[in-house]
């Protein structure tokens, strides 16, 4: 698995953790900063985790906005916690993080989903990401390779 992998996972276990759990993302972000602290060996993942969960963070009223434009009737109350959690993070990366390609972004969370979630998640942020990641090409001119 590569760090940026890893990163994602550790990532999907802070905001997952604090939307499941009605804590502030900071709370939980500064507890696994110290765990980070206490494990250097695990430092490799951590630094892109930090960045993600910050990011979601920062921008989770626009995240949440654009995924229930693109969720064709879902409500995000309705959305299980954890393909909440997946749907942030891929948003954050395709809107937010232009070193990850949208596809890459996509895919990572499909996978996400795939192990982790329903049997019907993976097919469902599929089609959510890449509803968001089309609706960004065309603001922007151009998809993100």
């Amino acid at each position: 698995m590569s760090a940026r992998s890893k990163a994602r996972k550790r990532a999907l276990d802070i905001l997952y953790g604090a939307d499941l759990r009605d804590l502030p993302i900071e709370q939980l972000l500064a507890e696994e900063s110290a765990r980070a602290a206490a494990r250097p060996e695990r430092g490799s993942s951590w630094p892109y985790a930090r960045a993600i969960v910050e990011g979601v963070a920062e921008h989770r009223d626009e995240l949440d906005r654009v995924i229930v434009e693109n969720a064709h009737g879902w409500a995000l109350d309705r959305m299980p916690v954890l393909d909440r959690a997946i749907a942030r993070i891929g948003a954050w990366e395709i809107l937010y993080n232009d070193e990850v390609p949208d596809a890459v972004a996509i895919a990572e969370s499909v996978e996400s989903a795939t192990v982790l979630s329903t049997d019907d998640s993976a097919g469902f942020l599929n089609g959510l990401l890449g509803a968001i990641a089309r609706a960004k090409t065309a603001e922007t001119g151009g998809p993100r390779d």
